[in-house]
This record gives C-alpha cells, sequence and structure tokens, in this order.
C-alpha cells in the first residue's frame, strides 16, 4: 500500500530537458528482476554514470551534487516521463526519495505510475515553471515546500505557486490509496449490488 503523501519539504534538483523517457529514467539493461529494490542505482544510469561497470559518477550530473542527491523534489521539462509504460522508472524515483516532480506536462501512464506510489506528479504552466527556475537561479539550495492538500508551491516568502490535482488524485495521495485500495472505499455499494445481482441472476454464481 502506498504511504501517504501530505507535504513534500527539500532542495530541488533540476533534470534540465524536454521529452525525457522512461528509458532515460532508467534504461532496460538496469531493470533485472521483478521487484522494486536496487531500482535506485540504475536511476539516470547513462548521465549518472562515466562507467556504467565501475559506477563511478559523473560530477557534472545534477543527482551527484549535494544536497541534490538526497532531494524529494525533481524539476522538468515538458512530456516527462513519456515512452514505454515501465512502472520500474517511478519505482526506482521512489526508492532513491523522490515524491514529488515538477514539471510541464507528463506522460500519461507516467503520471498514473506516479499517484499509484505516492509520488505528486505536479504539471506547471511554462510561465509558472520560469519564475521557479529564476528564484532557484537566485538561491539553488533553497528549500522547497509542497502543500498536496492547498495544491500550492511555496518557494520563499515572496512567491508561492499553485497547481492543481485531479481531485481523485489529490485524494489519494493524501490517503495513500492505489487502485485496489480505491475501489475498496466502495465496498458497502458492491457487496450490495452483488447481493442484489445474486438474487436476480444466480445461475451466474453457480
Amino acid at each position: 500500500m502506498p504511504e501517504a503523501l501530505t507535504f513534500v519539504e527539500s532542495v530541488a534538483t533540476v533534470i534540465a530537458g524536454d521529452n525525457i523517457d522512461t528509458d532515460q529514467i532508467i534504461p532496460s539493461r538496469e531493470i533485472t528482476s521483478t521487484g522494486r529494490d536496487g531500482l535506485s542505482y540504475g536511476l539516470f544510469a547513462n548521465q549518472r554514470y562515466l562507467d556504467l561497470k565501475t559506477r563511478r559518477p559523473d560530477p557534472d550530473f545534477p543527482l551527484n551534487w549535494p544536497p541534490y542527491d538526497r532531494a524529494k523534489l525533481m524539476i522538468s521539462g515538458k512530456n516527462f516521463g513519456c515512452g514505454s509504460s515501465r512502472e520500474h522508472a517511478v519505482w526506482a524515483l521512489h526508492e532513491f526519495g523522490i515524491r514529488a516532480i515538477i514539471a510541464e506536462s507528463f506522460g500519461e501512464i507516467f503520471h498514473a505510475n506516479c499517484i499509484n506510489n505516492s509520488i505528486a506528479p505536479i504539471a506547471l504552466p511554462n510561465a509558472n515553471l520560469l519564475r521557479l527556475h529564476a528564484a532557484l537561479k537566485k538561491a539553488p539550495k533553497q528549500i522547497l515546500k509542497i502543500d498536496i492538500e492547498q495544491q500550492c508551491i511555496m518557494v520563499n516568502d515572496n512567491l508561492t505557486i499553485a497547481f492543481e490535482l485531479n481531485p481523485t488524485d489529490q485524494s489519494r495521495l493524501m490517503q495513500g490509496l492505489d487502485l485496489i485500495d480505491l475501489t475498496n472505499t466502495n465496498k458497502d455499494e458492491i457487496d450490495t449490488f452483488i447481493g442484489q445481482d445474486k438474487v436476480q441472476r444466480p445461475w451466474v454464481y453457480e
């Protein structure tokens, strides 16, 4: 079951560029099992390491810079998480510690996978992304605060940026509900329907 997510407070690591696909987030060769453990080591492997065998870090890649190597917040461009539907990309981000991603837009399946795994996918218009980048340029190591309930990013005393989440997505994040959990919130109605259906169509249940 996903954990509840109501607030994220962190520095922000910026992964610049548009159309960053799931194969960039975690290359297929880094997926060696069906489990979730250990995937964070393959996160952005092609950019993060100078040598894939020794895992020698590239000093120019943001995830290798303290304090961004412990960031819970990632910022990127358009269509983040496009490409294949592999959920491993979100699992790798989650294991690394990422709990919110701010981008201009997201791949549709990636967006759904984020909600299923307690990562907030926050879409901002380009103008607001530029405002955020400008603030980070002045103070790159500042702590940003994301309030899922109030749907706002508190950048500093002078700048708060609003965002919108689908009400169902917001509720699922705040309650830590996966799709099965969400279905079970209607268990009484489901049980009532099945009971009535058994009376009307008993042969279906034989």
